[in-house]
């Protein structure tokens, strides 16, 4: 076996055991007319979502505050209100499925966001995130900020 055989291994192992965490069928795997269509899949348990039902929900102002998503993170999610609310147009489906998951479930803290995901079902979840992720995207990296 050459030196080389072990790292080989571990690198296959590895790629293996990603694959298998994603079932094949993440949201980044998929087209975006794929996307758009509601194809997707969540390491967060979800059920598939729905890029229609998403944007109307998207749209709908919540019990708890008042507002809609659209009120405070903008039309596709790409023009928050607020300089510290993030960008969700184009974000990844997981992240945002597990960021609302978190909130409604109380693993994570904010003063509109948590009253806001409260009463959010596994299936709203999963829409909103299928809805957000279609989006085009304005989100970027920070390569290159300090050069």
């Amino acid at each position: 076996m050459t030196r080389s055989a072990p790292v080989l291994a571990i690198a296959l192992a590895s790629a293996l055991a990603l694959a298998g965490c994603s079932g094949g069928d993440t949201p980044a795997e998929h087209s975006s007319s794929d996307r758009s269509e509601g194809h997707t899949s969540s390491s967060a348990g979800l059920p598939n979502g729905h890029v229609d039902a998403g944007e109307k929900l998207a749209h709908t102002k919540g019990k708890a505050t008042g507002q809609s998503c659209v009120d405070c993170h903008g039309e596709e999610g790409n023009a928050p209100i607020d300089a510290s609310y993030p960008k969700l147009g184009g974000q990844y489906y997981d992240y945002i499925a597990h960021s609302l998951q978190q909130y409604r479930d109380g693993n994570r803290e904010h003063a509109l966001m948590s009253q806001q995901a409260k009463e959010l079902t596994d299936q709203q979840i999963a829409d909103l995130a299928a809805y957000f992720g279609s989006r085009p995207t304005q989100l970027r990296d920070l390569h290159g900020v300090n050069d």
